[in-house]
């Protein structure tokens, strides 16, 4: 998530307890799955009736359609145009996404988020009318590579392409050093918003607080300065 997206979260309704799902396929699925235990009302449609069929019986949604999201006339009598909220989860099948994200958009509504499975799909999904575009296995790839190659870096969270929010391991050169002593702004550029502590996080820690090894800390910052840590 980036600065770009803020506008489309900013306009989402705060008492929104209904949202369509389209697609149910792993990301479809797992949308649902989430929303559904967290007491959000659901409805999943997908072209497989077996698909619906498992969903019914998984619990994993509240109702369930199969129907072809590329017919207008089918999503309007489905009641998908009255959803605040749609989420397009068609990801392979790139004509099938585009033409029901257009459909849905058309039928009027608000904030369409739809699944993107290339980087001309997402331009194209933006050309149609998506809101919001989500490229979850590019975004799942860099995060890995990332994994690999900075093990000691446990969560990531990007500000914009130059800034960001991490969540590390405390380096063993950090270990018995107060923050204070650190000087984490004067040495590294970064901030230091929380460290972990007895499996919880202390926000804003006091200066005198002493970094473990074998502990979390969570910075922020430029990404140059990140990497300049002893990582």
């Amino acid at each position: 998530m980036n600065l770009s997206s803020i506008g489309f979260f900013r306009s989402l309704r705060r008492d929104n307890h209904q949202f369509a799902v389209i697609g149910l396929g792993r990301f479809g699925r797992s949308v649902c799955s989430t929303l559904h235990k967290l007491g959000y009302q659901v409805l999943a449609t997908d072209v497989d009736e077996k698909l619906v069929s498992d969903a019914l019986h998984e619990e994993i949604v509240g109702h369930a359609l199969q129907l072809d999201s590329t017919e207008p006339a089918a999503l309007k009598e489905a009641g998908m145009f009255e959803f605040d909220t749609v989420i397009i989860a068609i990801g392979n099948y790139i004509q099938e996404s585009i033409i029901t994200t257009l459909n849905v958009k058309e039928g009027g509504v608000p904030h369409v988020v739809a699944k993107a499975s290339s980087e001309v799909h997402r331009k194209l999904l933006k050309r149609v009318g998506a809101d919001h575009v989500v490229f979850p296995e590019y975004e799942a790839g860099c995060a890995l590579a990332r994994s690999l190659t900075k093990p000691s870096i446990l969560d990531r969270f990007d500000l914009d392409p130059e800034n960001s929010i991490v969540e590390m391991i405390v380096p063993d050169e950090f270990h018995g050093k107060t923050i204070s002593e650190l000087q984490l702004r004067n040495r590294y550029g970064l901030n230091l918003l929380a460290v972990s502590q007895d499996g919880k996080f202390q926000i804003n820690p006091e200066p005198t607080k002493r970094l473990e090894r074998g502990t979390a800390m969570v910075v922020i910052g430029h990404n140059k300065d990140i990497n300049r840590l002893p990582i």
